[in-house]
């Protein structure tokens, strides 16, 4: 089967999902292609991925429709696996395979930077974008056409961002302006939205797993059952993700999908952990498993933040989809690394909800004020992990200075004090079961 695709990261979440697509896609005759993998840093997995001629075994796990999903998938996508740290030669090659249309890549949130110091002639430069510029202009001077670049990094406009850092480069290595322009107009850099829950190689479980498989696989790989990918643009017809059953959105934007999940599933999160921590819980599965924190968090999705959204039938969907993901028995999520840097989270993922519906309702939504209050309360704790001064000022300042901060809020959240103190007084002097119930009543 000819190479198709170029893909820069080999970790477990784009072989839990892209290479994954891409096996299911050639296994019902849709598509005949191949993933060559390219190590996007120095250090990586392109040589067990080799050793193993780019086969794995993919576990998916979890609840669907109220059934437990435990399936186990061969995949036989990748043919091969390149690091351009040794052999630069071989991966610039493959900019001259006509037959290659698609680069998928997923360098974490930091990958996409331009850093402005790498040369042309370094074999490799340092970036991802610096070193997909130099492939992209290998491909122009052999005069072939342009790709369709998904880009899965966790951040807004990934593609719109990755296309900003290759013209920086191309103008910083002062090539031609007709490279520029086919960069322009050769290629579809597609803003991109993925979620899934890759729970990456059981380590734990792996030999017991290589006796029920028969062999050995240093590659096994685990994740959620649930997936989706919204991606800008439509490439079906070449890339046949809908047909194969991958839930694909294929859309002209893909900011209101994010929305939807920043909203429901990160401020979901977020809304319940400092106070289920506070509460003596340790695990997302633990706070479903328990009435009174499942219960606010259904509240708190259904009754504060889907309404605010539109309370349409994709957001309810959602929202069931985003409780039995989180009931998900195989996956043990510590409230404590989601509890990481929760100022900025709460910012970016419950605030705004919380404002949407003040605006709606000229009031304070209940159960996102009570998680206001379990944040002030939390960072008081010792578990607190954040920034040095962040950290400092939490714990030591009132609580109205706290809700003045705009540089943390983006807004003076004086408003809020009084149902905010309210809680406060109730954690303190009666207990994180009588808060609870109070928000819950």
């Amino acid at each position: 089967m000819k190479e198709t695709i170029i893909q820069f990261g080999e970790g477990g979440f784009l072989r839990s999902f892209a290479d994954m697509f891409v096996h299911k896609m050639n296994e019902q005759g849709l598509y005949q292609g191949k993933v060559v993998v390219v190590q996007p840093i120095e250090k990586g997995l392109i040589s067990v991925l080799n050793e193993q001629k780019g086969v794995y075994h993919q576990y998916l796990r979890g609840i669907e429709g109220g059934k437990v999903i435990n399936e186990c998938t061969k995949v036989t996508s990748i043919s091969r696996g390149i690091n351009p740290y040794t052999d630069y030669e071989e991966y610039l090659r493959l900019a001259h395979n006509p037959d290659m249309r698609i680069i998928i890549s997923n360098t974490t949130e930091a990958g996409i930077e331009y850093l402005g110091v790498e040369k042309l002639e370094d074999q490799p430069p340092k970036s991802f974008p610096a070193k997909l510029t130099a492939l992209l202009y290998e491909r122009f001077k052999a005069k072939l056409g342009g790709f369709i670049i998904l880009s899965c990094e966790l951040i807004d406009n990934n593609g719109d961002e990755l296309k900003k850092c290759v013209l920086q480069y191309a103008r910083l290595w002062e090539l031609p302006q007709a490279f520029l322009t086919w960069v322009e107009e050769e290629n579809h850099f597609c803003n991109t939205l993925v979620d899934r829950i890759c729970t990456g190689y059981p380590k734990e479980e792996a030999e017991s797993l290589w006796k029920e498989l028969g062999e050995e696989d240093h590659l096994i790989n685990t994740a959620e059952v649930f997936h989706l990918w919204v991606i800008e643009g439509d490439f079906e017809e070449e890339f046949p993700l809908k047909k194969a059953g991958i839930n694909v959105i294929w859309t002209k934007d893909v900011s209101p999908y994010k929305k939807r999940k920043v909203r429901i599933l990160n401020g979901g999160h977020t809304s319940m952990v400092l106070a289920a921590r506070l509460y003596g819980l340790s695990t997302v599965r633990e706070c479903i498993d328990d009435v009174t924190v499942a219960a606010f968090l259904r509240k708190t999705i259904f009754e504060e933040i889907i309404p605010t959204l539109g309370n349409t039938d994709e957001d309810l969907q959602f929202g069931n989809a985003v409780l039995e993901r989180f009931a998900n028995p195989f996956v043990k999520h510590q409230l404590l690394s989601i509890a990481l840097n929760s100022v900025s989270k709460f910012k970016a993922r419950v605030l705004p909800t919380i404002l949407e519906y003040y605006d709606q309702n000229q009031v304070l939504p209940k159960c996102m004020t009570f998680s206001l209050a379990a944040l002030i309360e939390f960072y008081r704790t010792e578990e607190a992990n954040d920034g040095e001064e962040i950290l400092e000022f939490m714990k030591n300042a009132p609580v109205d200075e706290i809700l003045k901060r705009e540089d943390y809020w983006g807004i003076d959240l004086s408003f809020m004090m009084n149902t905010v103190e309210h809680y406060l007084k109730v954690m303190k002097n009666q207990g994180m079961q009588a808060a609870f119930e109070e928000v819950l009543a």
